[in-house]
């Protein structure tokens, strides 16, 4: 099982990237970060002016009511890319023969709530918890 950063967004600005596209992605556990965004990000913290900018109010503080509703979606793709890895992830896990209890117990429920969470996407259709 292959975990990719095929049709993934930068979690920061929602530009899609990864493989077969001009944007380059790093990250992890659900997160990518573009590179242009670390490239913005480094500029600030090694600028105190540029940290002291982005230290005052938080940036949808600022934003008109459309601005807001142009960013939900973008907010909503990252939250389904991070459900998306976490199914990957149990995907891993039972390709490893991790069992449905292990899992359950790494996230705090039974084994049947976690079977119910995640045995619908996962490549285990026919497992039962």
């Amino acid at each position: 099982m292959a975990i990719t950063r095929e049709g993934r967004i930068c979690s920061f600005c929602g530009e899609p990237g990864g493989p077969g596209t001009d944007l380059r992605l790093i990250g992890g556990l659900g997160a990518q970060v573009c590179a242009t965004c670390i490239d913005d990000f480094h500029a600030i913290i090694h600028d105190e002016t540029a940290i002291a900018a982005v230290s005052g109010p938080f940036p949808w503080e600022r934003m008109d009511d459309a601005a807001l509703l142009a960013t939900l979606p973008q907010i909503l793709a990252s939250a389904e890319q991070n459900t998306a890895f976490a199914h990957e992830w149990v995907d891993l896990l039972r390709s490893r023969n991790i069992s449905w209890a292990e899992i359950g117990r790494a996230l705090g429920v039974s084994r049947q709530a976690a079977w119910e969470r995640f045995s619908r996407r996962s490549g285990d259709k026919g497992a039962t918890a």
